[in-house]
């Protein structure tokens, strides 16, 4: 464990600054590392993280959310194992994939990216994150459950609220009280909609949630409000960064970007790319049930595993040159980087693969798609270089970008 002295800690102001080098140094030297303000065992190489999401022998549990999210959330599916854990997918799932994601929702997806982009396509400049990236996720969630957008602000609010809360790794007194409002002030808000929209169903993603029905069981209001709840966090924040960072990642290597331009059949390998190199989310947490011996030595039962996506997808030993953005890379495989079978790890794997991946998928392609066609000369503004910001979620905070204003 001597090694571990030398990484910079995951919470010092270097390590912020970019994690990367220090993800290299625990990947060669220090692959275990236990980490006291956190009081987790810290993972990083793509073998070992790869091992504890797909958990074979039901060695890692999901347990950690009780205190992780649950304060915030209630209690949602992430904490949920066996019976109840597939029985509540099967009820959620269904809306996120296939026909229904395709002819109820891509309308939906199409409408607010096109509202967004109209605001700011004549003025020759944006800022692609506060103009866009932020708004758009959480516009298509708000529209997709028949909530009003006209809430958006309290929406934001609350997100950023709730992600603060899960990435409070130094234990922020006021961060966790904000955290711990948001699941009140939400509650109040969704439970009586919740509740008027089983008397008045309609083809809304709330109304099917009501209604939707799974060996005889329904989900209750508190199972809706803590899924809706889930749902505007994870799918705003991470979609939100991952539009920031697929510009960002493309505007800085200008041959790579002049290609999706001229075939947008190269966007999911961009979104592919991007959730590799740069991934949104860069450590989700497990629980180990038993002992469990990973590269570097043994972890006891019922520990906190801090895995970290970020430098596990920059593994050398499971990609080539891993810290070059390169959508045309060969070991990673596009058709199933939207699946659970995924080699890159930005969506986790196993029977917690993120459902929400294919409506990511449809925001992301449907947004760079628009945002190329309605900004001719796309660049960043003079001078900028987009910056990621962040330890547990990570991405451009501010993107800044020119292009030739629409006529008319």
């Amino acid at each position: 464990m001597s090694t571990a002295q030398q990484v910079p800690d995951i919470l010092s102001p270097e390590f912020a600054a970019d994690p990367y080098p220090a993800y290299r140094v625990m990947r060669e030297s220090a692959p275990l590392i236990w980490h006291e303000a956190t009081g987790s065992w810290i993972i990083s190489r793509y073998e070992d993280v790869e091992r504890v999401f797909k958990d074979k022998g039901g060695q890692f549990t999901t347990d950690n959310y009780d205190w992780q999210i649950e304060p915030v959330h209630g209690r949602t599916i992430l904490q949920m194992s066996g019976r109840e854990h597939a029985v509540r997918r099967a009820l959620v799932a269904p809306a996120f994939r296939g026909s229904e994601l395709q002819e109820k929702f891509l309308p939906v997806i199409e409408r607010n990216s096109r509202e967004l982009i109209d605001a700011f396509r004549h003025t020759g400049s944006a800022d692609l994150v506060t103009d866009y990236a932020t708004r758009f996720p959480v516009n298509v969630i708000a529209d997709m459950l028949g909530l009003d957008k006209a809430d958006h602000a309290r929406f934001h609010r609350w997100y950023t609220a709730v992600i603060a809360f899960l990435g409070n790794l130094t234990g922020d007194p006021e961060v966790t009280a904000a955290g711990q409002r948001t699941r009140v002030e939400f509650a109040e808000y969704m439970l009586p909609i919740i509740r008027e929209r089983r008397d008045n169903l309609g083809d809304d993603l709330l109304s099917t949630l009501c209604a939707a029905e799974v060996d005889g069981v329904r989900m209750s209001d508190e199972d809706i409000k803590a899924f809706c709840s889930l749902l505007l966090a994870a799918g705003g924040e991470t979609t939100d960064k991952a539009i920031a960072s697929i510009f960002a990642n493309l505007l800085l290597h200008p041959e790579q970007f002049a290609a999706v331009k001229e075939d947008r059949g190269l966007i999911p390998l961009a979104f592919a790319e991007t959730l590799r190199h740069t991934p949104p989310v860069h450590m989700i947490m497990r629980q180990s049930a038993t002992e469990v011996e990973l590269s570097g030595g043994t972890i006891p039962a019922g520990a906190t595993v801090t895995c970290l996506i970020g430098a596990a997808n920059r593994d050398e030993n499971r990609y080539r040159d891993p810290d070059r953005f390169d959508i045309f890379r060969d070991d990673l495989t596009t058709t199933t980087a939207f699946s659970a079978a995924a080699d890159h790890l930005a969506f986790a794997l196993g029977r917690h693969f993120c459902v929400g991946a294919l409506l990511a998928k449809a925001e992301v392609e449907t947004g760079v798609n628009q945002l190329l066609d309605a900004l001719p000369d796309l660049r960043l503004a003079d001078g900028y270089d987009p910056a990621e910001q962040g330890v547990f979620t990570r991405g451009p905070q501010t993107l800044p970008v020119r292009f030739t204003p629409a006529a008319g």
